[in-house]
């Protein structure tokens, strides 16, 4: 099975605020859940509360985080990254998302293709999906479900932080191992294995 590429999602900010679901005056009692442009403004807002920011303690040797209150209940986390570390390849499953580099700088290696979401353990990938963004301080992204990335600090000396939010809540990570163009699911991870 192959996977061709397919369309990255647009990523805008509109005037949101941290905490609010939808960043609409919306008559509606019922709220609605945050868009990848709500996470996106959370993140970017969040990053730059440099009291926060300076607040996580960081290893030299492993990730740290902590775990902050999102937008309109979703999940969010400040994390550490010291020298040399990074994530591996990975998926949020169904949650939309965004990160965005608080200090240093991060590198996002990701897949312009939809995989399959079930029923698969290997994939061969096509020539044309692979995707690189820097992401210096101030920088970010959101990405919809199903997006397959690594993130990775790739420093020799420096530590890098970062803002996350998913929504909904992770209901699990997949996680991938990758030799050349061949994509293998290599575990499921469900929130008690990382909370």
């Amino acid at each position: 099975m192959s996977v061709s590429p397919s369309a990255s999602p647009a990523v805008s900010s509109p005037g949101s605020t941290p905490g609010s679901a939808s960043g609409s005056s919306s008559v509606s009692s019922a709220v609605s859940a945050p868009t990848q442009a709500d996470l996106f403004d959370f993140v970017r807002r969040t990053a730059a509360d440099t009291e926060l920011i300076a607040s996580l303690p960081l290893d030299p040797e492993g990730r740290t985080w902590v775990r902050l209150d999102g937008p309109g209940g979703s999940e969010a986390w400040l994390i550490g990254w010291p020298p040399g570390t990074g994530t591996g390849w990975h998926d949020h499953a169904d949650s939309v998302g965004a990160f965005l580099t608080a200090s240093g700088e991060l590198t996002e290696n990701s897949l312009a293709a939809r995989l399959p979401t079930d029923g698969w353990k290997t994939l061969e990938l096509t020539d044309d999906v692979d995707r690189e963004r820097r992401l210096p301080s101030g920088e970010g992204r959101a990405f919809g479900r199903h997006h397959v990335h690594e993130v990775l600090n790739e420093s020799p000396d420096r530590h890098a932080i970062s803002v996350h939010a998913y929504y909904p809540p992770l209901p699990q990570i997949r996680r991938f191992s990758r030799s050349g163009s061949i994509l293998r699911l290599e575990q499921v991870e469900r929130p008690e294995d990382w909370q």
